[in-house]
This record gives C-alpha cells, sequence and structure tokens, in this order.
C-alpha cells in the first residue's frame, strides 16, 4: 500500500479515486451488527433499541459507541476488552452469511480497470478489517486502507476520508465516497466529497436529504462513467 510521508499533502496521484466505507457498503451487513450491538448490551444490562443504534452508533468509532451505550466515560484499557467482545458477537452472526454487496466485485474491478484509486476508510477496529477485507478477500482491490485506529476523530468528522485521500495522492474534491450510515455520509460532505449513498441501512427517503449526490441499493447497476459525471457537477 502507497503511504504518504508525514507533513505536507500530495495531490501528485491519479485524477479521482474512489473512497468506500466498509460495514453496510462493501458488505450489507447491517442487521448483523445491529443484533451483535441488542445482544452485547443486553448481557451488560444496558437498554438499547434498533432505532437508537441507527440513530447513535451506526458508522461511529467504538469509543463513540460505547461512551452512548453505558451513558459514561469508557477508559481505554476497558474499552479494548468492551468492542472485542461486541465484534466477537457479530462475527459468530455474520461469518455464515458473508458475502461482497450484489455487484461489488465487478464494479471494482471496473475501476482498477481505468486505474481510478481506491481506498477503505472505515470506523471498524482492525479485528473486523481482517474479518472482512481479508478473509473475503477484498483487500487486493484497495490501494490504502484506514480504519478506526489510524484517526483521532471518528465520523461524522471528515478525518478519516480526508487522510485515505492524502494516502492515495488524490485531491478531496476528486473523491467519490461511498456510504451508508449518516455519521459517514456528513463525513464525506464535509470532506468536500462527492458521496453515493447505500441504502442498505436506510431507505431511500431516509437518505434523501442527506446530501448524497446519488442513492443506490448496491453496486450492481452502476457504471465507472456514472461515478465518474458526478465529479463535474
Amino acid at each position: 500500500m502507497p503511504n504518504t510521508p508525514s507533513g505536507a499533502h500530495d495531490w501528485a496521484g491519479q485524477s479521482w479515486a474512489a473512497l468506500f466505507d466498509m460495514d453496510g457498503v462493501l458488505i450489507a451487513n447491517t442487521d448483523f451488527h445491529i443484533n451483535a450491538w441488542l445482544q452485547f448490551a443486553q448481557q451488560h444490562n444496558q437498554p438499547l433499541t434498533r432505532d437508537q443504534y441507527v440513530e447513535h452508533i451506526n458508522g461511529r468509532v467504538a469509543a463513540d459507541a460505547m461512551t452512548y451505550v453505558f451513558q459514561r466515560p469508557i477508559l481505554p484499557g476497558e474499552l479494548i476488552v468492551l468492542t472485542e467482545e461486541k465484534e466477537a458477537i457479530y462475527r459468530e452472526l455474520y461469518r455464515p452469511h458473508r458475502q461482497p454487496t450484489p455487484g461489488l466485485l465487478d464494479f471494482l474491478a471496473a475501476l482498477r480497470a481505468q486505474s481510478v484509486k481506491l481506498a477503505v476508510g472505515t470506523s471498524a477496529p482492525e479485528s473486523n478489517v481482517l474479518f472482512t477485507l481479508d478473509e473475503l478477500p477484498l483487500r487486493p482491490y484497495f490501494d490504502t486502507v484506514v480504519d478506526a485506529s489510524m484517526v483521532h476523530r471518528g465520523k461524522p468528522d471528515p478525518e478519516i476520508y480526508l487522510t485515505a485521500a492524502q494516502r492515495v495522492g488524490v485531491e478531496p474534491a476528486q473523491c467519490v465516497v461511498f456510504e451508508d450510515a449518516f455519521a459517514g455520509i456528513e463525513a464525506g460532505l464535509r470532506a468536500g466529497m462527492k458521496v453515493i449513498a447505500l441504502a442498505t441501512t436506510h431507505t431511500h427517503d431516509e437518505l434523501a436529504d442527506t446530501g448524497a449526490s446519488l442513492i443506490v441499493d448496491d453496486f450492481t447497476d452502476l457504471s465507472v462513467a456514472a461515478v465518474r459525471a458526478l465529479l463535474d457537477t
């Protein structure tokens, strides 16, 4: 994976880039994460509903999510233990059903064929990144991966997508972000990027006012030309 030296930004790379969230985008796993969070919260006697997950947890880093569930600050050591406990529940639930979002592999191959730079920007912990990108496997398609451990501020802060753009050497204004979560969509927009929303977590109606340039169900009918055209609008 290419690395940009620390310090000054380097926008000397390819003309445009496609940046992908992982959960709910590369894999349509939202229901499994919801069920894992509900099971985890119940085991810790913490009330949590599906609606609360969607509004306060989906797309956010573990530190923010755990703070919301327990309604108190979570110490770093405790955060590691709690996060892996929850993610172990998720991986057990999702492993038998794990597969790429429909149309994804063909779409990634088409992007690569046109030398588009590709990156993942995910709030997931490293264990889930390995579970998804390496075991499916999807990692060979991507030039770089930015996960929660590599940023100081989680989505909706734009840091994760700005970092991904820097790593592939593409100006933010020439990046298209693929997201399913409100927090992630906001992060992409705040980074100065175009956003395509996938209706894997929210409905088309719920996504209509997010500022996304395009809303799709999956990657099946999405062309590279249609995505590239968004950068000219």
